[in-house]
């Protein structure tokens, strides 16, 4: 039989220092009560990314997403605003908005034609004429928190919670206007599926380059690694490295300016930036052991003349997806070892995954006491 979730979630101790800390347990990437409990924790109580904000910019632009299991839309409104809403009608639960992206003048459902304005009130519902005690006011689009920050369009599906502004906080809002994002542009989106726990692809991720010098050679042939830094806010994480003129021409043709930065905002958004080039990953779970990432890359150069070049770079991210996704399939077949239970912590290297543990813990046992 296996042990109640709670003390699945106490055999981590998050008051440990970094010199003493060791991993979650093998069982947290292993048990689908976990996963479970994060859908209704971790990523229903945090802000989540839904779109691009050049893709609600007009009155009728809307973008539909899941999030924690549940159907997003988000639209801009005849008014200017933008909203978000349960993707669910009112009627019989079907999606009212089918398609991933659109423009509409309404949201109408495709199973009963019920119709709601961009504003989510119920407008039509046909064959309804004389229903007792049907009150049209009360039966609009149940919705969602939804705000901006940057290029990006972010929900919360709890209704109480801090602010995005709040939730991201000062420091990292600060930190990344420096960077101008604005000045890039979107170029395009890749999926990639990953045989793992999403927790694996954001542990790798969080380790602070301790894998880059072993696994990715050509990364590492940019990367100034003996000056990699790691510097942890309350919710996120910046991963930095000064940039060098490596020897691998490919990644060198691609890689450049004078610094790197790695971003990771709790639990599963990460943004890397390098000058005049961005990607994004948004880590979504699809199973105990299946992770999408979806890849948004980003140029302040989109000129057919730029296309070349900003292809090169996107085919070099593809190399260290590919690099990844074998080691995260090998780390997940471990964890299901006898032999396996937790590992050490490097406090030169694995603040940020020290990180992302503790806020998890705090998510779950918050969840489990609820």
């Amino acid at each position: 039989m296996s042990p109640p979730v709670i003390d699945l979630l106490r055999q981590y101790d998050p008051s440990l220092p970094l010199a003493e800390a060791s991993t979650i347990p093998s069982s947290w990437y292993l048990d689908e009560r976990i996963l479970a409990l994060e859908s209704r924790t971790t990523f229903s109580r945090t802000w989540q990314l839904v779109a691009r904000a050049d893709q609600v910019r007009s009155p009728g632009e809307y973008v539909t997403a899941e999030v924690a299991g549940e159907p997003i839309v988000v639209v801009r409104g005849d008014d200017g605003v933008l909203r978000g809403f349960f993707n669910v009608c009112r009627h019989h639960a079907a999606a009212v908005m089918t398609e991933p992206a659109g423009c509409a003048k309404n949201l109408r459902c495709p199973y009963h034609g019920w119709t709601y304005a961009l504003d989510g009130s119920l407008k039509g519902t046909p064959s309804f004429v004389s229903e007792c005690h049907f009150d049209r006011a009360a039966h609009g689009l149940v919705p969602v928190s939804v705000a901006t920050w940057e290029q990006w369009v972010f929900v919360r599906l709890d209704a109480q919670g801090p602010s995005l502004e709040e939730f991201l906080g000062p420091q990292l809002i600060a930190e990344v206007a420096a960077l101008r994002l604005d000045r890039l542009h979107w170029f395009e989106r890749r999926h990639y599926f990953f045989d793992c726990n999403w927790k694996v692809f954001v542990d790798n991720y969080l380790d602070g380059g301790y894998h880059v010098p072993h696994l990715h050679k050509g990364l590492d042939s940019v990367l100034d690694f003996k000056n990699y830094t790691i510097e942890n806010g309350e919710r996120h994480c910046l991963q930095s490295s000064p940039m060098m003129r490596g020897d691998d021409p490919q990644f060198a043709a691609v890689r450049g300016g004078e610094r790197a930065y790695y971003y990771w905002l709790h639990p599963n958004f990460m943004l890397n930036w390098y000058e005049g080039v961005m990607d994004t990953n948004l880590v979504l779970p699809r199973g105990i052991d299946r992770t999408e990432v979806i890849f948004d890359f980003w140029f302040a150069d989109v000129s057919e003349s730029a296309r070349e070049r900003n292809r090169a770079s996107v085919e070099v991210g593809q190399i260290i997806q590919d690099e990844d996704m074998a080691v995260c399939r090998s780390v997940q077949r471990g964890l299901r070892s006898r032999a396996y239970h937790a590992g050490r912590l490097s406090i030169r290297r694995e603040a940020g995954e020290h990180l992302f543990h503790r806020l998890l813990h705090a998510d779950l046992m918050a969840g489990a006491a609820g």
